[in-house]
C-alpha cells in the first residue's frame, strides 16, 4: 500500500544561514493539551465540558491528522464560518534532526462538540515554509515568544501572545509520544504541532490569522499569515 506524502520546500535556517530543502512529511500529530499549569488545564476542560465540548481522554493527548492537510499555502478554504485559528510551534524531524517552526491548528468549533479528533481532522493545517534548527534555541527555549494576530472588521488586533513556557517543553512532548506510538516515537518526515496559549477575547473566526515565534535571544522570528474563505453550507 501506498502511504500518503506532503512534499513542502522549506527554509532551514541556522546561525551559519538559510538553505532550501525540499521535505516529505509523512505524518502529522496535533498534540493537545500541552499545559504545563495542570491545575489550570483542568479548569479550562471543566469550562468546555459545560458548553458541549468533551473531555480529553488523556493529557497531553497526540491527535493523528492526514499529512496531506499541512500546508504552506497563504489561503485556508473552511466550510462555515465556525472555525478559527491557534498559534502553535511546530517540531519536525529532518535528516535525523529536529527543526522548529510554526503553524496554525485550525479548527472547527462546532465540531468539537462532537468530537475533537473529527474537529481537527476537517481543516488543513497552515504552516510557515522557515524553520531553525532546534539545538540552536534549546539553550534559551522558555524565552521564546509566540504571538498570532487576527483580521477582524478590518483591523488587525492581537488574539494570543505569550510564553512557549506555558507548553510542556519539546523533549517532554516527544519522549511523551515515544512511549504511546507503535512505532518508536518522532521520526524523519513527521511534524508535530505542539499546542497553544488562550484566545484573548475569546475564540472566535476571522478573516486573516497570523500567527509568528519571536526569538529575543537571537533576534529573530518566523511567521506565517493566511486567508480564511468561508465556503457555504448548503445542508
Amino acid at each position: 500500500m501506498n502511504l500518503p506524502e506532503q512534499k513542502l520546500c522549506l527554509n532551514l535556517t541556522d546561525k551559519s544561514g538559510s538553505r532550501q530543502a525540499d521535505v516529505t512529511f509523512r505524518r502529522l500529530i496535533v498534540a493537545g493539551w500541552t499545559g504545563r499549569d495542570v491545575v489550570a488545564m483542568e479548569a479550562h476542560i471543566r469550562e468546555l465540558e459545560e458548553v458541549g465540548i468533551p473531555r480529553p481522554a488523556r493529557t497531553p493527548i497526540f491527535y493523528r491528522n492526514a499529512v496531506l492537510h499541512l500546508s504552506t499555502a497563504r489561503v485556508l478554504e473552511v466550510t462555515g464560518d465556525n472555525t478559527s485559528g491557534e498559534a502553535e510551534f511546530i517540531i519536525a524531524r529532518i535528516d535525523g534532526e529536529n527543526w522548529v517552526g510554526i503553524g496554525s491548528d485550525h479548527t472547527d468549533r462546532e465540531l468539537e462538540k462532537q468530537g475533537i479528533t473529527i474537529a481537527k481532522q476537517i481543516c488543513d493545517k497552515p504552516m510557515g515554509g522557515d524553520f531553525w534548527r532546534y539545538s540552536e534555541v534549546a539553550d534559551h527555549w522558555d524565552e521564546l515568544q509566540l504571538r498570532a494576530t487576527i483580521t477582524e472588521g478590518g483591523k488587525e488586533v492581537v488574539y494570543q501572545e505569550g510564553p512557549v513556557s506555558k507548553m510542556r517543553s519539546p523533549e517532554e512532548l516527544i519522549a511523551m509520544f515515544g512511549k504511546e506510538d507503535a512505532t518508536g516515537g518522532l521520526r524523519d518526515g513527521d511534524a508535530m504541532m505542539c499546542g497553544t496559549l488562550a484566545a484573548i477575547g475569546g475564540i472566535r473566526p476571522a478573516s486573516r490569522f497570523s500567527c509568528e515565534l519571536i526569538d529575543p535571544v537571537l533576534s529573530r522570528r518566523i511567521s506565517h499569515t493566511y486567508d480564511i474563505i468561508e465556503l457555504p453550507i448548503e445542508g
